[in-house]
């Protein structure tokens, strides 16, 4: 098995509703995405995915958060945007991609969120 990821980023603002500490004020992060993709057969060159291919599909979602206040955006109206819902946001977007293994977001070196489907 196979698994190859990609990295993009965003920057956005967002605050946490019900949180009950700082993070409940509108504030912002350069949002660190990471796509995984996993499969078992390599194609005719001996490449999974191109790298290049599956970074310019990671970067045409995320340029739909880049420069917003998550919170406006439709899917957050609802629910938090937390770095959680936002995984399984940006998952959803991928879906169809073949072979999604796993979208993780940073809002932080040291804090991240992976989602996987299951």
């Amino acid at each position: 098995m196979f698994e190859i990821s990609v990295e993009g980023h965003f920057d956005a603002a967002h605050a946490l509703r019900g949180y009950g500490g700082k993070c409940e004020a509108l504030h912002g992060h350069r949002f660190k995405v990471v796509l995984g993709v996993r499969g078992e057969k390599l194609n005719n060159i001996g490449i999974l995915y191109d790298f290049v291919e599956l970074r310019l599909k990671l970067n045409q979602v995320l340029s739909r958060y880049d420069h917003t206040n998550l919170n406006d955006l439709s899917q957050f109206q609802e629910e938090n945007p937390s770095s959680e819902n936002l995984a399984r946001a940006i998952h959803g977007e991928m879906k169809g991609l073949p072979g999604l293994a796993y979208v993780e977001v940073w809002e932080s070196p040291e804090s991240r969120v992976r989602f996987t489907p299951g």
